[in-house]
C-alpha cells in the first residue's frame, strides 16, 4: 500500500514555471513506477509523464511523456526523499487542471494502482 500526497499547485500567470511534488509513504518508494496525470475542468484525465522504478542492473531512470507536455515538463524522482517531482515550464492557460501523481508496478505507461488526492494548478492569461 502506498499513500501519495501532492503539493506545489496554485494560481500562476502564463509563462512562469512551477514544480509539483508528490511524497509517498507506506511502502518502498523506489520499487514503484511513478506517474503524473492531470484532469482539466470538464475533461478526461490525461497522462503527462512517467518515471521507472529502480531495477537491478539499470543505471538510471527511464522516463516518458505525453505529447502535450513533451519538452516543457520534466519528471524526476528522489528515492532518498520518497518524492517524485514534475517541473513545469512555460505554463499556459490550457495547463489549468488538477494534477495527480500515481504509483504502480506495471511500467511507466501504467496502469497505476495508487493515486494521490491531487493539487490544483490554475494558469491565468
Amino acid at each position: 500500500q502506498v499513500q501519495l500526497v501532492e503539493s506545489g499547485g496554485g494560481l500562476v500567470q502564463a509563462g512562469v514555471s512551477l514544480r509539483l511534488s508528490c511524497v509517498a509513504s507506506g511502502s518502498t518508494f523506489s520499487s514503484y513506477d511513478m506517474g503524473w496525470f492531470r484532469q482539466p475542468p470538464g475533461k478526461e484525465r490525461e497522462f503527462l509523464a512517467g518515471i521507472s522504478r529502480r531495477r537491478v542492473g539499470w543505471s538510471g531512470d527511464s522516463t516518458n511523456y505525453g505529447d502535450s507536455v513533451k519538452g516543457r515538463f520534466t519528471i524526476s524522482r528522489d528515492n532518498a526523499k520518497n518524492t517524485v517531482y514534475l517541473q513545469m515550464n512555460s505554463l499556459k492557460p490550457e495547463d489549468t487542471a488538477v494534477y495527480y501523481c500515481a504509483a504502480g508496478r506495471s511500467g511507466i505507461w501504467g496502469p497505476y494502482d495508487y493515486w494521490g488526492q491531487g493539487t490544483r494548478v490554475t494558469v491565468s492569461s
